[in-house]
């Protein structure tokens, strides 16, 4: 049996990202996945002749990220879309009252206001919180101060629930008061007219990928490592565990001996999400042609709520809505059919004689798909930003661990992802690796022809 130096299991943005550096710095390394295909959250369906992203979709803030000069980099077309991070205003959306009717532009301007006084006094009730507090506690705290009316406390506690399923993919009150944090958005957003999965598939261009290879044990030895899946054994003087926090906590895979509570530890305490997407397209436009977004407040808004236009993409008129948290779970049991008649059924409430038959339609249903088991991380209540980090190990020397759940700053994100694949390649190494030069390397393999 072949000993490799590094086994990284999984391909999807941390597992490549972590491979390429250690390849380029002459390891032998050899990736396992479960999937057919790389990527794994970042999933890119392309079978109507345009892309369709049903994993991740945005870089969340390019002021400062190397994420975003990657992508400049290697020259991957992007679209600025700004509203990834559910704002209240800064771009034209749409916005109807608790009744459905739509609010005109002294209303809206009014409820922007509001909304970032009930932040401002949010803000300080987190800070003020104890251990133990929900998001939930603090946001009806903050509320509580507002003295706004009722109708208006409940429009905006709609806002905070909404905000925290999309960000995160959870029931506010399971987000810890901290959950949000690291929730800063820094310089616009972009999403990615090609498919955002050909930022994963250029990173692992030439790696020695195993698909199709479900890793059920991983053995820390005297010598290193031994992987096992369903269609053999592999080892190696180390191992970088890069599969979704949701496979973790459902225990897919042995640690033997098992992992320190140090990991461990962790693994219980954090949160996975689930947070689905429904993309619909429609004959024709029957919304303002400048709108980023459509949005039902209150009442009105109590299920679907946000419908984001990425007519861009594809050229046809195309809205996204989502379906996280306690919603998006029950969500995800009905058929297409019900699904897409219910977020149409709500569109017409707001569009009177205006929604035209839908054309075609995606769903995703990521707390169905075992190997992630959810979205994405999020901060449970009784867990702390520590435990992300924490969570990366490393474990014995041999056994490390990368992905959104273990990067604190950023968590749930394909940033979060490349960082921490790029720290745990650099901890393996014992030494730096320079992202301006990892870069250039994968621009230099596409320009020498195969052998």
């Amino acid at each position: 049996m072949t000993t490799y130096d590094t086994i990284v299991i999984g391909a999807g943005m941390s597992g490549v990202t972590a491979a390429r550096m250690l390849a380029d710095a002459g390891a032998d390394v050899i990736v396992l996945e479960a999937r057919d295909r790389i990527g794994g959250r970042m999933h890119t369906d392309r079978t109507a002749g345009f892309p369709v992203d049903l994993g991740a979709s945005w870089v969340h803030g390019i002021e400062g990220s190397a994420l975003w000069d990657l992508v400049q980099a290697l020259e991957i077309p992007t679209l600025e879309y700004t509203v990834g991070s559910f704002q209240a205003g800064g771009r034209p959306i749409e916005n109807f009252d608790g009744d459905g009717r739509p609010m005109d532009a002294a209303r809206t301007s009014q409820w922007v206001a509001e909304v970032e006084e009930a932040d401002r006094l949010l803000v300080d009730e987190i800070e003020r919180s104890s251990p133990g507090d929900t998001y939930l506690d603090v946001t009806e705290r903050a509320l509580d101060r507002t003295g706004f009316d009722p109708e208006r406390i409940d429009e905006i506690r709609e806002f905070f629930r909404h905000r925290v399923e999309e960000q995160c993919g959870a029931w506010i009150g399971d987000l810890d008061a901290h959950g949000l944090d690291e929730d800063a958005i820094d310089g616009d957003e972009v999403i990615f007219p090609r498919g955002y999965d050909e930022l994963p598939r250029r990173i692992a261009a030439g790696l020695d990928i195993r698909l199709s290879q479900a890793v059920t044990r991983i053995a820390r030895t005297d010598a290193g490592v031994t992987v096992s899946t369903e269609n053999g054994e592999f080892s190696a003087r180390s191992a970088l565990v890069t599969v979704p926090l949701g496979v973790l906590k459902a225990r897919s895979i042995d640690f033997a001996p098992p992992l320190p509570e140090a990991v461990a530890g962790p693994i219980e305490r954090l949160g996975m999400g689930v947070f689905n997407k429904i993309f619909i397209q429609f004959p024709e436009r029957f919304w303002n042609e400048d709108s980023y977004v459509l949005r039902a407040l209150g009442e009105a808004g109590e299920h679907w709520h946000s419908w984001y236009d990425v007519s861009a993409v594809s050229g046809l008129p195309t809205l996204l809505t989502f379906a996280a948290g306690p919603f998006g779970r029950r969500m995800q049991e009905l058929s297409d059919d019900e699904i897409v008649a219910d977020v149409v059924r709500a569109l017409r409430d707001l569009y009177p004689d205006a929604v035209g038959e839908p054309t075609a339609h995606w769903i995703t249903r990521w707390g169905h798909d075992t190997f992630s088991n959810g979205s994405y991380s999020h901060l449970a209540v009784g867990s702390s930003h520590h435990d992300h980090d924490e969570l990366a190990g490393p474990v014995d020397a041999v056994l490390h661990f990368a992905g959104e759940a273990t990067w604190g700053d950023e968590p749930a994100t394909v940033g979060a992802a490349f960082y921490s694949g790029h720290r745990a390649a650099e901890r393996i190494l014992g030494g730096s690796v320079d992202l301006t030069r990892f870069a250039a390397g994968i621009r230099a393999r596409e320009r020498t022809p195969a052998s």
